[in-house]
């Protein structure tokens, strides 16, 4: 998959209709079964990492916990770099989604149950979000498979 730096959002909807596009030519009904990984990257203005972090903490990581506990996704991890690299390569922080099937993984409302239960003042959720997304340089979701080693 080709990296692609664009705006938050934008991104994001690149890679839903690639992935889908390249998933639904010759696969069989037996991989939908399958858990899909994707590995979200961010890449954030200098010296407001940590920033961002708490904000994805608070205001994202809540939402796909629901998930979780609802099933459809099988689990939420999350790595920032020890040390920084060149400016070509950097990226401050990577969530890597386990979700139970493809489906889950591309479904656009797979969260949005969730936020008037867990955020009753949506404006400030709408708020705390956009200064999240104003924080990032840019943004790329990467879907994964895992390589048998041992076969």
């Amino acid at each position: 998959m080709k990296t692609l730096f664009a705006k938050p959002g934008v991104l994001l909807l690149l890679g839903v209709l690639t992935c889908t596009a390249t998933y639904g030519q010759g696969v069989s009904a037996k991989t939908t079964d399958e858990s899909f990984i994707m590995e979200n990257y961010y890449k954030v203005r200098w010296g407001y990492a940590e920033e961002f972090i708490l904000l994805w903490k608070k205001n994202h990581y809540p939402l796909l916990k629901k998930a979780v506990e609802k099933g459809d996704l099988l689990k939420v991890t999350a790595e920032k770099p020890r040390y920084h690299s060149t400016e070509e390569g950097r990226w401050d922080f990577k969530v890597i989604l386990v979700f139970k099937n493809v489906q889950a993984a591309f479904d656009p409302n797979l969260t949005e149950t969730y936020k008037k239960q867990l955020y009753p003042d949506a404006d400030k959720l709408v708020k705390d979000e956009q200064h999240r997304f104003e924080l990032l340089i840019a943004h790329w979701d990467v879907p994964v498979q895992a390589v048998e080693l041992e076969k």
